[in-house]
């Protein structure tokens, strides 16, 4: 079977649109027709190699769609069933699985190599076997992935914005709502409001947080922030800091959220420098795996009792609180369609980090065609 795809060959590249020819399926693995993909920015780390790039590789890894076949010994979706993929996949028997822990799947610690269980490739094109980012491959109009990443959702939810939920939304929320733990009264001040950022603000906004600084250099970043439940919303760090400490007495804010698009030493630090004594730094965003950006004294952590921790999806478990979150779009509690600002076609993806990287999307959402 033949599908269109998005592949990235090279580090410092753009996506290529090629056709490739679809893996028949094997155990417990599942043909997806793919209807809508977020535009996250964990692809850029791929193509700037912050992470490690396994070319060829489909990008795209947040994505809605419909279950066309399944292999033998499927049993969690069926034909016709209306899917989110979890970037995560969880196989429900790991320590981390059994122990509430879902985010830290053993099956996680290889969606970056593109193979699917067992090594076997999802696709072939024109340099042989292609991989697919996080065993998904949204990027392209069919996935072959394994069923221990496909959420089953209501056929009645819209599913171009259930797409977002795959990654970005509870990555973000569940950073504010799991991880810093807020609760009513709180204060926390959030760096960075992109696609993670802005899901942080609105979950803390919902946890109850009495105030919620967004701090990001962009005017309609900062714009958007407040339409999701930040209280405040300045330009820099330094201006979050005095806010944080005027709000409080002096004392500084309950948590700090960093979700930065590429975490930096200078962010981080500052992120310590708000909160309080017995306060929590959640490290949310991405950046190079070698890298070192967290410097600062731990003898003031251990007199101040402030904690950094670090987070993947939130500390979300993909197999409850994906379909918790799209429950609560269809209630009408939680924002999704707000975080769309453009569409694109597939061949238009490249146009879609470019204006992701320029600061002019929330969210881009890719839309297949078949």
């Amino acid at each position: 079977m033949k599908t269109k795809a998005a592949v990235l060959y090279e580090v410092g590249k753009p996506f290529e649109i090629e056709e490739l020819e679809l893996a028949p399926l094997g155990e417990g693995e599942v043909l997806v027709r793919n209807l809508y993909s977020g535009l996250c920015h964990s692809d850029v780390h791929l193509m700037t190699g912050d992470l490690p790039l396994n070319a060829p590789i489909v990008g795209g890894h947040e994505g809605s769609g419909i279950v066309e076949d399944v292999g033998p010994g499927v049993s969690r979706v069926k034909p016709g069933d209306h899917i989110v993929m979890s970037f995560i996949p969880s196989c429900g028997t790991c320590k981390w699985c059994a122990t509430g822990q879902q985010a830290i799947c053993d099956w996680g610690a290889t969606i970056l190599e593109g193979s699917l269980p067992g090594g076997r490739w999802p696709l072939r094109g024109k340099a042989g076997t292609v991989g697919a980012f996080c065993m998904l491959g949204t990027f392209s109009q069919y996935s072959v992935v394994h069923q221990n990443s496909a959420i089953r959702v209501d056929p009645a939810t819209k599913m171009d914005t259930a797409a977002l939920v795959g990654c970005g939304v509870p990555t973000g929320w569940g950073s504010a709502v799991n991880v810093a733990a807020i609760r009513p009264g709180h204060v926390v001040v959030i760096y960075g409001i992109g696609g993670i950022g802005i899901n942080a603000v609105q979950g803390a906004a919902m946890a109850g947080a009495k105030h919620v600084i967004a701090v990001d250099p962009l005017a309609n970043k900062r714009a958007a922030a407040k339409d999701f439940g930040a209280t405040h919303a300045v330009g820099t760090a330094a201006e979050a800091h005095e806010l944080a400490k005027d709000l409080t007495r002096g004392v500084g804010a309950d948590s700090s959220i960093v979700t930065v698009g590429r975490l930096d030493e200078d962010t981080i630090s500052a992120a310590v420098d708000a909160i309080s004594k017995g306060g929590t730094v959640v490290l949310t965003g991405m950046g190079s795996l070698t890298e070192k950006t967290v410097h600062v004294p731990g003898t003031v952590l251990g007199l101040y009792k402030k904690t950094i921790k670090g987070t993947v999806f939130g500390d979300c478990n993909p197999t409850v609180d994906i379909p918790r979150l799209i429950d609560l779009f269809n209630h009408g509690t939680l924002k999704l369609e707000e975080l769309v600002t453009k569409r694109y076609a597939l061949e238009d993806v490249n146009k879609g980090y470019d204006d992701l990287l320029a600061g002019d999307n929330i969210r881009g959402l890719l839309v297949h065609e078949h």
